[in-house]
């Protein structure tokens, strides 16, 4: 089995179990931990994932963010000025986390993101060395009404994460969902 197809049969068992509406909104944060060498496989089964959570009774919500940086930068006005001098554009990654988090908690708070809502959160990975996944996930907590999955490249040690296997890691006290070993 591969690690995708036991990540999926994880989430189908946790997706069965009650949920608790009285959790804060970290307590609302699935993180799905996959080997980034995964993520053309995820991407691929990802309607099964939508499919386990249907067969319990809650709505699937998918949100891509796979092309926001680009997105963002495509429209800024002085994106010529940022490809000559790349280092320029530092400053300006604060607007973007900024529109980012709006984008996000935009899909949270419409009509199909009830409380019986998962939303998917695809494309985490294309943040890397942009914008701290770990920022995003907190600014927005207090949106979620459902539970908010996140696919997570990368790996998990207890309640510290490492996005896409880099050094650099932050400890969140999010749910975890990895796949069984073996």
């Amino acid at each position: 089995m591969s690690k995708v197809d036991s990540l999926i049969e994880a989430y189908s068992h946790f997706a069965e179990l009650p949920w608790d509406k009285s959790v804060a909104g970290p307590e609302k944060v699935w993180l799905a931990v996959y080997p980034p060498s995964e993520e053309r496989r995820l991407r691929f089964k990802l309607t099964e994932f939508g499919t386990a959570t249907q067969r319990v009774g809650k709505g699937w919500k998918v949100v891509d963010i796979t092309k926001a940086f680009e997105e963002w930068l495509g429209g800024h006005d002085y994106k010529e000025a940022y490809f000559e001098s790349p280092e320029d554009l530092e400053p300006a990654l604060e607007d973007f986390g900024e529109e980012l988090t709006a984008r996000v908690r935009r899909e949270l708070d419409a009509e199909d993101a009830t409380a019986d809502t998962v939303v998917a959160l695809v494309g985490a990975g294309s943040l890397f060395g942009i914008y701290r996944v770990s920022r995003l996930i907190e600014s927005v907590n207090g949106s979620i009404r459902g539970r908010l999955l996140v696919f997570f490249p990368g790996e998990r040690q207890g309640t510290n994460y490492r996005l896409l296997d880099a050094q650099d890691g932050w400890s969140y006290l999010a749910v975890p969902i990895v796949a069984s070993e073996g």
